[in-house]
């Protein structure tokens, strides 16, 4: 029997998030597109140590499973998806975080967007929930720049040959996925949803990216320890050009902190009669521009005003992170996440 869609959701040690994420999906069905006759939900434990699985099993119609042993260099989250995407029955295939919350008739919806736009490949980029201060201080600096390096309008030219996705919400036509080797193609790597995503697209199978906070909503990280270990992971990866993006957000960190030490300590009197002055007000001149400038960049995150503002006090630990996620992908070639640790550099 061949159903509408199925979603699945790979799941490792989320016992903070899944029940919510359960509760949004479940909801979704209603005696026109019922769970388990038009769609089915699948949750693929991948070796969860918390109470992931036993929450999960208590949702009516949620249909938990067990990965594949997985393979040598495969991720842990490319076998799950795998192993259930091989059992699913859906014309199309949702993969989707546990960590995510989805608002009601967001599948149906994300259906519909993708047979209008005859893609094979549909996927939003959600809402961002942060808290605590590092969160909302580090967070829009990451989501700007990912929003400069794979602009939607580009990602869904199918002229253009650049290619993007977010695993946090990545609809795929079933035929197409197999096509191009679904999850065992890209099984080595820690960025597959980026690498399936070139797959669909240079097959010329159709892709469009968005920021849709209307889909869902998602809270990537618990802590501040998981934050850095999920980026550490992924920033060397996402950008191409790691260090000289880390180079830039050093010059902006020495030109707004520099600029007014620069400014009072400028040699010469302070008197207004003097050309020093006028020295003074260039300077910071060139303080307010690289501050607008900032900001201007900052707010392509998509984030509140708020924790925009606060992003600037966030440039040295982004700039660490930078680093450390180059050093750890291509000097060390050891890269840890959840618990498992894996060769870096695998795109």
């Amino acid at each position: 029997m061949v159903l509408n869609l199925s979603v699945i959701i790979p799941a490792r040690n989320e016992e903070d998030g899944v029940g919510a994420c359960l509760e949004s999906l479940v909801a979704q069905s209603d005696e026109g597109w019922k769970l388990g006759r038009d769609w089915e939900l699948l949750v693929v434990d991948d070796g969860s140590t918390d109470r992931t699985r036993e929450i999960a099993s208590g949702f009516e119609g949620v249909t938990v499973i067990l990965p594949d042993e997985r393979p040598k260099n495969w991720t842990g989250k490319a076998n799950a998806a795998w192993t259930a995407a091989k059992l699913a029955k859906g014309e199309w295939l949702l993969f989707t975080d546990a960590d995510t919350v989805h608002e009601a008739g967001d599948l149906r919806r994300a259906l519909h967007e993708a047979e209008k736009h005859k893609v094979a490949m549909l996927s939003y980029s959600p809402k961002q929930i942060v808290a605590g201060f590092w969160q909302r201080a580090l967070m829009p600096l990451v989501f700007s720049e990912l929003a400069l390096a794979y602009p939607p309008a580009k990602v869904s030219d199918p002229e253009s040959r650049l290619a993007g996705a977010n695993g946090q919400f990545l609809l795929v036509k079933g035929d197409a996925y197999m096509q191009v080797g679904g999850h065992q193609a890209v099984a080595e790597s820690m960025l597959e949803d980026v690498d399936l995503a070139y797959l669909v697209k240079r097959r010329k199978l159709g892709l469009r990216f968005r920021y849709a906070p209307d889909a869902l909503s998602t809270r990537m990280y618990r802590s501040f320890g998981q934050m850095c270990e999920g980026w550490t992971k992924n920033l060397a990866l996402l950008f191409g050009n790691t260090l000289i993006t880390a180079g830039w957000k050093l010059l902006d960190i020495f030109l707004l902190a520099g600029l007014p030490v620069l400014a009072w300590y400028f040699p010469g009197p302070l008197s207004v009669s003097t050309p020093w002055i006028t020295a003074r007000l260039v300077i910071l001149l060139i303080w307010l521009r690289t501050l607008w400038r900032f900001y201007r960049r900052v707010a392509k995150s998509n984030f509140p005003l708020g924790d925009c503002l606060l992003s600037v006090f966030g440039l040295p630990l982004f700039v660490w992170l930078l680093w450390k996620s180059w050093f750890d992908h291509t000097v060390t070639k050891r890269v840890v996440w959840k618990g498992r640790e894996y060769a870096g550099g695998s795109r």
